[in-house]
């Protein structure tokens, strides 16, 4: 193919200044050409500020839901997109703020429509490998603690209020799909569940950095639900590998489920937090809210048996790396 002839590869990745998307930067630089695509709508410039003197990085400010002319950039003339092209586009660009998602429900069903068809139409301009990231929200709530399969029927309401997202993640892989079966594009779909690390966002209504923080702060840590609430969590770096690694699957290979399977309850990790971090702070509960429900957990067969993928940092681990971020950063996070 095409990009076996050049040294590095010319990988874009829109989003790319978002919580997952500047860790999936920090893996491809080691080996590619990354141009990162976001306009800090709910993304965070520091994310990416050390790699903005690599010289194998470039940052591009750009609203995706716009079409993107790669060649009207001369700053990308040193990766030679205009001979080269690009081989490979990670589209990681949505809006997520839990806490002020109603300021940004017209920028997400836009970028779930509009955005993802100008991706495609550039991943068929220099026929590019498409991976799209997508949501274990498609499956809906938790069925009876069973895990659910790539091949389970997506179970959501579109006209909630939450629908731009929810919705827009279900149509955006319809679009995907759908350019495979006309351009013959080699697209990929990750449906991503509960995800957690450094440069998550602080104070926006995530849950394990709002329990740090809380901590931290040596206040009540309230948590929704009851002692007997259980969620399942996978580290950043964990599911960047995920999707690295779908990437370089053949072309038959399109849907993956990416998440950790295990099974844990919330109060104990409310716990794991108040003892890394040293704090007094007590635990209560609150009941949860009309959309608060328990996320179902992934079948993981598949990226096991096709990707040779599992998560593999463990939650003590993961949490201190999280307490370590969050007291480096006080000043950013409001202390």
């Amino acid at each position: 193919m095409a990009q076996q002839l050049f040294e590095r590869r010319n990988v874009l990745v829109t989003g790319g200044a978002g919580f997952i998307g500047s860790h999936l930067c920090d893996r491809l630089v080691k080996e590619a050409h990354v141009i990162c695509v976001d306009n800090f709508i709910t993304s965070s410039e520091t994310n990416i500020d050390h790699l903005l003197q690599d010289p194998n990085f470039e940052f591009i400010n750009h609203d995706i839901t716009e079409p993107l002319d790669l060649a009207a950039y001369p700053e990308l003339e040193r990766f030679k997109v205009r001979f080269q092209g690009l081989q490979e586009i990670y589209h990681l660009a949505c809006p997520i703020s839990k806490r002020h998602f109603d300021d940004f429900k017209i920028a997400t069903v836009l970028t779930n429509s509009v955005g993802v068809k100008n991706v495609l139409d550039l991943a068929v301009e220099h026929n590019a490998k498409v991976l799209y990231a997508s949501s274990s929200v498609l499956y809906g709530p938790r069925r009876n603690g069973s895990h659910v399969k790539e091949t389970d029927e997506c179970r959501l309401d579109h006209l909630t209020s939450r629908g731009s997202y929810d919705e827009g993640k279900r149509f955006s892989e319809a679009i995907l799909q759908t350019y495979a079966n006309v351009y013959g594009l080699d697209v990929k779909i990750a449906r991503i569940f509960r995800t957690y690390g450094p440069r998550m966002k602080i104070f926006d209504g995530n849950l394990i950095p709002d329990i740090i923080l809380t901590a931290l702060e040596e206040k009540d840590v309230v948590l929704v639900g009851d002692e007997e609430t259980r969620i399942a969590m996978a580290y950043v770096t964990d599911i960047v590998d995920g999707l690295v690694r779908l990437m370089t699957t053949p072309i038959d290979v399109t849907l993956v489920n990416l998440g950790s399977d295990a099974d844990v309850r919330l109060v104990s990790i409310a716990q794991k937090v108040l003892e890394i971090a040293g704090s007094p702070s007590r635990i209560r509960f609150e009941a949860p809210g009309p959309y608060q429900m328990e996320a179902p957990l992934p079948d993981i067969t598949r990226a096991r048996e096709i990707l040779g993928w599992l998560p593999l940092v463990r939650l003590d681990e993961g949490l201190k790396k999280m307490i370590d971020y969050a007291q480096s950063h006080r000043q950013q996070v409001g202390f």
